[in-house]
């Protein structure tokens, strides 16, 4: 693994806002036709009122990791927030059975590697953490997403909706040039052309919600591949998400 290919020291907590930590994982290889692209992990922790853990896209675990998250709290929460986000779920909730865990609905039944989904992400439900973190299900083809978001830190999360990859941190040319050509590099970070696609047939009703996280006006916004936006989060979006609104 190329050290610039990742976002040192992995596995540790990164303030990100005021009860909010990122960590950044281990780099994984993904399929791009016949590339492998390589893609920087992150999974988010956002501490409730109640002083428990709400754990978004967690990331491979070791006793390291879990040992730098019990410092910051008890998990209370796992969530799995679109359909690709979700291959460490069932190692989570089994270090911490105790903790509910949270997937977008297609899961339940295309997930390659099961997990215990005890609450669907799907339009309607209530969870005990919305008081603190506002949510919306951004409904797909073959991907839906849910994006979150923390009012008290005017801070969005999401996962693969933006993909914001630096140049600087890709080893291949080619790759550079293949992320430019379909989006998702920095500083012009969006979802890539394949996932916009799966967007399309459901266009009127995805434009109206990420409409809506526009409308949160958030400063910062974390996703799980890439430069994260620690300013102008709204101007952010905006412009990643005009393929749509």
């Amino acid at each position: 693994m190329d050290p610039k290919e990742t976002y040192s020291p992995l596995n540790c907590p990164k303030p990100v806002a005021e009860g909010i930590w990122i960590f950044d994982g281990l780099m994984i290889r993904m399929d791009l036709g016949p590339f492998k692209i390589p893609f920087p992990t992150r999974m988010t922790v956002v501490r409730l009122g109640d002083g428990t853990l709400w754990i978004h896209s967690p990331i491979a675990p070791d006793e390291d990791l879990f040992s730098a998250v019990d410092a910051l709290g008890s998990v209370r929460h796992v969530i799995a927030p679109n359909s690709i986000h979700y291959w460490y779920m069932a190692d989570w909730l089994e270090r911490y059975p105790g903790a509910r865990s949270y997937a977008v609905p297609d899961l339940a039944t295309t997930a390659k590697r099961p997990f215990r989904i005890d609450h669907p992400l799907m339009d309607g439900a209530r969870f005990a953490w919305e008081s603190e973190i506002d949510w919306i299900l951004v409904p797909g083809t073959k991907v839906s997403e849910a994006v979150f978001h923390v009012p008290s830190a005017r801070t969005v999360i999401l996962v693969d909706l933006i993909e914001n990859f630096e140049a600087a941190k890709l080893s291949s040319p080619l790759m550079r040039f293949m992320l430019k050509l379909v989006g998702g590099l920095d500083p012009n970070g969006m979802a890539p052309l394949d996932l916009r696609m799966t967007f399309r047939p459901k266009r009127k009703q995805v434009r109206e919600r990420l409409q809506r996280v526009v409308d949160w006006q958030p400063e910062k916004v974390i996703m799980a591949h890439g430069r994260i936006y620690d300013r102008d989060g709204a101007q952010e979006l905006r412009r990643a998400f005009r393929w749509a609104i």
